[in-house]
């Protein structure tokens, strides 16, 4: 990912913690708590960068020397990234950075951890942060980052500055996006169907998405025509590229998408009032499908009738 800078992602929480570093009122423990891809990772990263670099100016780490380049490349010894072995933070890795941490800096008497997904401790794995929280050994900086909070013990929540990053806004996203090589239309789709950077570039990367997309686009142009192909189309292609549950939870927020979209050209365009009505009403008819497909009610046929109710409303 190229790095969107920071003061954009998350602008309030930068400001934040430049005054932070500026006014010496650093914590010593933060919990930062949003979605992924809202920049949780960076923010730790600039942190550490923050507190070693050798060469900050106007209150920012210079990215080139020694210090910054090591942490970047996860190579500086007094800066610590925990991440799970396979499904949990095992207590075992707790101990093992308290065993490292319990040692001076061998550099400086700084030390940093930052944990990722913290959520994911096993319960001796949180007790066992938990002490460590309480009773800090030296100089160090400790950086949790979640997705959810809940899940976080209430007394490690306690000992912590816990910072909320919020969803990227549509624009910031798409910008992230198309700076990464995907083009704006689609950069456009994605931003409609996640608010996640690393969620977006994942379904990107999908064979599957990228064929669902294609069918929901001719799906899409078939009910914008109100040609009955659409109604063909289900069971002619869409049951074949539609078959599980997550797949065809995305198919409506696909067809969502297009619809949205749709309806903010023509806002754009001024078109009548008869024309954007008609499409306020099927994004509703969409909604009310998903909502009866949700209640176990057949995929297949839940779209059938959504072709029948946006070609022929009166029936």
């Amino acid at each position: 990912m190229k790095q969107t800078a920071l003061s954009e992602q998350q602008p309030l929480l930068y400001q934040q913690l430049q005054k932070s570093f500026e006014h010496g009122r650093l914590a010593h423990a933060y919990l930062f708590k949003g979605d992924t891809g809202t920049g949780k990772k960076e923010f730790g990263l600039w942190m550490a960068k923050r507190v070693f670099c050798t060469q900050v100016t106007d209150n920012q780490p210079c990215n080139q020397c020694n210090n910054c380049l090591r942490i970047a490349e996860n190579e500086h010894p007094d800066v610590l990234r925990v991440v799970p072995e396979g499904q949990t933070i095992k207590v075992d890795q707790i101990r093992a950075l308290k065993a490292e941490f319990s040692k001076s800096g061998v550099e400086t008497a700084q030390k940093v951890f930052l944990i990722e997904q913290a959520d994911k401790m096993s319960i001796g794995a949180a007790n066992s942060l938990l002490k460590f929280l309480e009773e800090p050994e030296g100089k160090i900086l400790a950086i949790l980052e979640t997705t959810s909070l809940a899940k976080i013990l209430p007394t490690i929540q306690s000992r912590c500055q816990i910072l909320h990053f919020q969803p990227l806004v549509k624009e910031k996203l798409v910008r992230a996006l198309t700076e990464n090589g995907i083009n704006s239309n689609t950069a456009e789709l994605l931003a409609e169907l996640t608010n996640s950077f690393d969620k977006a570039v994942e379904i990107s990367q999908d064979e599957w998405f990228n064929e669902a997309r294609e069918i929901t686009q001719q799906w899409f142009d078939y009910l914008t025509k109100d040609d009955l192909q659409a109604f063909v189309y289900v069971q002619k292609k869409l049951v074949k590229v539609f078959k599980e549950k997550e797949q065809q939870a995305l198919s409506f927020d696909l067809l969502l998408a297009y619809y949205r979209k749709r309806l903010t050209q023509s806002v754009a365009k001024q078109q009548q009032k008869r024309v954007l009505e008609q499409q306020a009403q099927r994004i509703e008819l969409i909604l009310k499908a998903r909502q009866k497909w949700e209640a176990n009610v057949s995929w297949q046929s839940v779209c059938e009738q959504l072709v029948i109710r946006m070609i022929h409303p009166k029936l």
